[in-house]
């Protein structure tokens, strides 16, 4: 029987445009929002993890995170690193939080983030395909992100049949649930229809503008706890009941299969370490920098049978009244999509959703599944989040 591990506190930077405050400055607005709404004390934390800044943009003054903040929060830490896996990271932290404290060093580790997603004019674009980009066999030929994940999309809906209005379904979805959340970015612009996700601005086929996430910044934090520390701050931890990653290749033209990027293969770690199967999930939190991915998403978790992402969308069953809601923040698409920090809020909901303070959106997940990816879909992390140990 491993030794328990939970979430015990989380909290997030309302998404938007912060101009006016230095990269370095929203992490410590991160730490300093943490710190005003759970009663964490001097003391509790021992360990520290930190997301990169300027991941996303590729240009960066503060590559030593870490230290900074270590320095200026007075921790006397046994480890402390920046952690970067991509979109990842997030919960790539939270399993390395959790194998620290199974292994002694730690009670509680801190982990932190904050972000920008660059303007993609500017030479924005021209940046993220240098990073995320084969050079002889991807940048030569000179694709941007959205195409890139295009290719994957379409070949799924070729294999699977499924057509543009699953996608839009997967938006109108999210938008239904980010108009419940008081910190989403896109709430405030109302309901979305499928009609109209389909007749939006095109980008990349079979991408439109409403299938694509919603650039930002922001941040959060969470503190990872052993089972005594986590009961003292928090009476309903989301204890990590498992959890697994892969890690296959750089880049898209590298794939063996378009369909097989490397999420099932984390998923069915997960499931094993929590002796949990698909079926025992009640919320899903699936990192969606476009529409298409939750669909992939949930046939690869195993939450449905593959070639059925299409019609579980299409059927309502991952928005406000389905059977398995999916991204009930709003997700990338319409909570927020803030650059480096973007994976905290896929952590964030789950761990709000399993504590039972979700507010007006709030649903029945005693268990919850988070899935992460990093880079073009390179390396995937999957967490399960349940509100018993």
């Amino acid at each position: 029987m491993p030794v328990a591990v939970a979430i015990a506190a989380v909290s997030e930077l309302t998404p938007g445009r912060y101009p006016q405050r230095a990269t370095h400055a929203l992490y410590q607005d991160a730490i300093a929002t943490l710190l005003a709404q759970w009663p964490i004390k001097p003391g509790d934390i021992q360990g520290l993890l930190v997301a990169p800044a300027g991941m996303a943009d590729g240009v960066s003054d503060n590559i030593f995170v870490h230290e900074r903040l270590v320095e200026e929060l007075g921790l006397d830490s046994t480890f402390a690193e920046t952690v970067n896996v991509g979109g990842s990271t997030h919960a790539v932290m939270a399993i390395r939080a959790a194998l620290a404290i199974r292994a002694g060093l730690a009670d509680g580790v801190l982990c932190v983030s904050a972000g920008r997603f660059p303007n993609v004019g500017g030479g924005g674009a021209q940046r993220n395909t240098r990073m995320f980009a084969h050079p002889d066999f991807d940048s030569l030929y000179g694709p941007y992100i959205p195409p890139i994940y295009a290719q994957v999309a379409t070949r799924h809906m070729h294999e699977t049949g499924i057509g543009r209005d699953a996608m839009a379904a997967v938006a109108v979805g999210q938008r239904a649930w980010a108009i419940r959340h008081p910190q989403a970015l896109m709430a405030a612009k109302g309901p979305l229809t499928v009609d109209s996700v389909l007749a939006a601005r095109p980008i990349a086929s079979p991408f439109h503008l409403l299938d694509c996430s919603v650039p930002c910044d922001g941040g959060g934090a969470f503190l990872v706890a052993s089972a005594a520390l986590a009961r003292r701050i928090n009476p309903q931890p989301a204890w990590l009941r498992g959890f697994g990653e892969v890690h296959r290749r750089a880049n898209i033209s590298q794939l063996r299969r378009l369909d097989d990027v490397g999420g099932q293969a984390a998923a069915q770690a997960a499931f094993r370490m929590a002796g949990l199967t698909p079926g025992d999930v009640r919320l899903a939190q699936l990192y969606d920098s476009f529409s298409y991915n939750p669909i992939l998403g949930v046939e690869h978790m195993g939450l449905v049978p593959a070639g059925q992402g299409g019609r579980f969308f299409l059927d309502g069953r991952g928005a406000p009244g389905g059977d398995l809601p999916v991204n009930s923040n709003g997700g990338l698409l319409s909570f927020g999509h803030t650059g480096d920090a973007s994976g905290m809020s896929v952590i964030a909901e789950a761990a709000l959703q399993v504590m039972g303070r979700a507010g007006d959106r709030q649903v029945s997940a005693p268990v919850a599944l988070v899935h992460c990816y990093g880079g073009m879909m390179s390396e995937h992390a999957v967490l399960l989040l349940g509100n018993v140990s």
